[in-house]
C-alpha cells in the first residue's frame, strides 16, 4: 500500500471515529511523525481528506479537522437522498437477488450485534458496511460509486459526533432490512421510499443529538468555573 493511501486512511478513521476532534490542528511535522510517513504523501492525504471535507485550510495554511454543524447535517442528507435513493433503486433493477435477499435476513437479526460488550457498535457498522458494498457493486456506476463514498465520511462523523442511541440502531435495523428486502424482490418504487424513510429518521436523530449536544456545550460555557455540570 502506498504511503500516501496509508496516510489517508489512518487519517479517515481517526476524524470519523472522533478521535480527531472537529478544530484539530493536522500540522504537517507532528502528523508525519505520528503516522510514519513523510510529509509529501502526507499532503496527498490531507488534500484528500479536503476534497471529502473533513478538514479544511486553516492558519497558516495548516489543515484542521473540520466542524460539523446541524445546518451541515441538514445540506449532506439532501445530497444523502438523491444518490442513496438512485442507488436504491438501481441495485433493484440490476442487484443480485440472492445478495440482498441475505442481507435481509442478517438484518433481521441484527438486534445480536447490538450487545453492551460491543459499545462502538463495530459488529453492527460491519454489517451495514457490508450492505453498502453490495449497493455498489449492484449499481455497477463508477461515478455514482465514488459520490457515495465520500458521502459515507461524512455520514458516520455527523453519526459518532452525535452519539449512537441503542434502540435507534434497533429501528434502523429494520429499515435497513425493509430495504435489502425490496431490492431483493426488484421493487425499485419500495427500495426507494424505503431509503427515503430510512434517511430521515436519520437525520431526525442526528440532529436532536448535536442540537442538545451544542446547548450542553453552550450552558457549561456560561458557568462559572469549578461548578458542577
Amino acid at each position: 500500500m502506498l504511503a500516501s493511501e496509508r496516510a489517508y486512511l489512518r487519517l479517515r478513521e481517526d476524524i470519523v471515529s472522533g478521535r480527531l476532534a472537529p478544530g484539530t490542528a493536522l500540522g504537517e511535522v507532528e502528523q508525519a511523525a505520528r503516522l510514519g510517513v513523510s510529509r509529501t504523501p502526507l499532503r496527498e492525504a490531507l488534500r484528500r481528506l479536503g476534497a471529502e471535507g473533513l478538514c479544511v485550510i486553516g492558519k497558516g495554511r495548516t489543515y484542521t479537522v473540520s466542524e460539523i454543524s446541524p445546518d451541515d447535517v441538514r445540506h449532506l442528507f439532501e445530497l444523502r437522498e438523491a444518490l442513496e435513493c438512485q442507488a436504491a433503486r438501481l441495485a433493484a433493477m440490476r442487484g443480485a437477488r440472492a445478495v440482498f435477499s441475505d442481507l435481509a435476513q442478517r438484518f433481521g437479526e441484527a438486534t445480536r450485534l447490538l450487545s453492551p460488550d460491543d459499545p462502538e457498535h463495530a459488529n453492527y457498522y460491519r454489517l451495514v458496511a457490508d450492505l453498502d458494498e453490495a449497493l455498489d457493486e449492484a449499481v455497477a456506476n463508477p461515478a455514482l460509486q465514488r459520490a457515495l463514498a465520500s458521502l459515507r465520511s461524512q455520514v458516520a462523523r455527523a453519526r459518532r459526533l452525535s452519539k449512537d442511541d441503542p434502540s435507534r440502531l434497533v429501528q434502523a435495523a429494520r429499515e435497513h432490512q425493509m430495504i435489502a428486502q425490496a431490492i431483493a424482490d426488484g421493487d425499485a418504487t419500495l427500495a426507494v421510499q424505503a431509503t427515503a424513510i430510512h434517511l430521515r429518521a436519520s437525520l431526525d436523530t442526528i440532529l436532536t443529538a448535536l442540537i442538545e449536544t451544542t446547548d450542553h456545550d453552550l450552558t457549561a460555557a456560561d458557568r462559572p468555573p469549578g461548578t458542577p455540570a
